[in-house]
């Protein structure tokens, strides 16, 4: 599965361009589904009910994707949004991006540039405040050691670019490991090696989380 960057969760990225006074104003989310998707959409429809459009474009992590023009010419809003989104390589999020009319007529290149600008402006100020994150695909791994090999096991652990989660220290260590998907292979080869295979390790489904 390939790394994406996706918005961080419960936050919102604003972005504004003016073009001869008419003002478009992007709005970007996490979203997770098809319905996420539509609430953003009724979130913004209802907080500027008095705008003339609001343009929304989304792309999940399954591949779906959908734009709508919201009444502006065909191509010239909706589309240009999605391919600001798909450029910056981003998923599982919504851009709406909301006009007021200022009383004269872009054409449909200038509705282009506004659009992309306005939406290029959202994913700028989310880099910026830190609220893009790059996932990555990842394991987890909990390895139970007794106490003796601790040290081993966690300095193996350490050598091996994973990152360590948290350990429990109880009647025997409980270390929860987390690799980048793949490169838990060799760090297991070296466990068995070190622990005669007689190794206690439980590995969790690949998944998606930062890294």
């Amino acid at each position: 599965m390939d790394d994406y960057i996706t918005m961080r969760e419960g936050v919102e990225a604003t972005g504004e361009f003016v073009d001869r006074k008419s003002r478009f104003i992007a709005q970007l989310v996490h979203v997770e589904s098809e319905d996420e998707a539509n609430a953003h959409i009724a979130t913004v429809r209802a907080r500027h009910y008095d705008a003339r459009h609001n343009v929304s474009a989304w792309i999940l992590l399954d591949g779906r994707e959908r734009q709508s023009d919201d009444g502006e010419p065909q191509r010239t809003s909706g589309m240009p949004t999605l391919e600001v989104l798909r450029g910056a390589g981003l998923k599982n999020v919504c851009c709406v991006t909301t006009r007021y009319f200022g009383g004269t007529l872009l054409g449909p290149g200038g509705l282009v540039r506004a659009y992309t600008a306005a939406a290029q402006e959202a994913i700028a100020a989310a880099r910026s405040a830190g609220q893009l994150v790059e996932m990555t695909s990842v394991v987890s791994v909990d390895v139970r050691v007794p106490y003796p090999l601790y040290d081993q096991v966690q300095h193996l652990a350490a050598g091996s670019g994973c990152k360590i989660a948290g350990t429990d220290f109880t009647d025997t260590v409980l270390l929860h490991l987390v690799f980048k998907a793949g490169e838990q292979a060799a760090f297991l080869a070296a466990l068995t090696e070190l622990m005669g295979g007689r190794e206690d390790v439980s590995v969790g489904e690949e998944r998606f989380a930062e890294f």
